[in-house]
């Protein structure tokens, strides 16, 4: 398909997007594989490290204190995208903060704080879902599939 956009591009454009991409600094992939790796583990040794305080202090098991872990962590990823801790975070870690909990939590605080100027219900409530919304309709109709697809197995004695 590029090879066919190429086509179409006049020589004078075409040879702008050779010197352009001549001109384009190298990205330095491997360490940002690191940065995106550490980072990453990072967050989700502050999960297991909450989870742990959750399991020692309080009266949860390990089935229970997932949950109030996860509220732990949306709630610090909204409070630190509400200071402007985050971003700079995630610019410097990349994927490494987009992929946990934290990143969706980011992402749907970003939209809110960047539409608040518009009111509550068109700018925050409206725009707030408009990333968000596409993981949330994509993770539940995947998971109806899946439940569909294991009570068929479990009713054909599969499971």
């Amino acid at each position: 398909m590029a090879n066919e956009k190429k086509k179409n591009l006049t020589p004078v454009q075409q040879e702008y997007q050779t010197l352009a991409k001549g001109r384009e600094p190298e990205r330095p992939v491997v360490q940002n594989c690191i940065r995106a790796f550490w980072v990453g583990g990072l967050i989700c040794f502050v999960g297991q490290a909450i989870q742990t305080f959750f399991l020692h202090f309080f009266d949860f098991n390990e089935q229970t204190a997932g949950n109030p872990t996860v509220a732990v962590l949306i709630i610090l990823s909204i409070l630190l995208t509400g200071f402007g801790v985050y971003d700079r975070f995630a610019q410097y870690a990349g994927a490494g903060t987009a992929v946990p909990v934290t990143g969706f939590a980011n992402a749907m605080a970003s939209a809110a704080i960047e539409h608040r100027t518009e009111g509550y219900v068109l700018g925050v409530g409206g725009n707030m879902f408009k990333l968000g919304g596409s993981v949330i309709v994509f993770g539940s109709v995947a998971a109806f599939f899946i439940a569909l697809i294991r009570t068929i197995l479990i009713q054909w004695g599969g499971l």
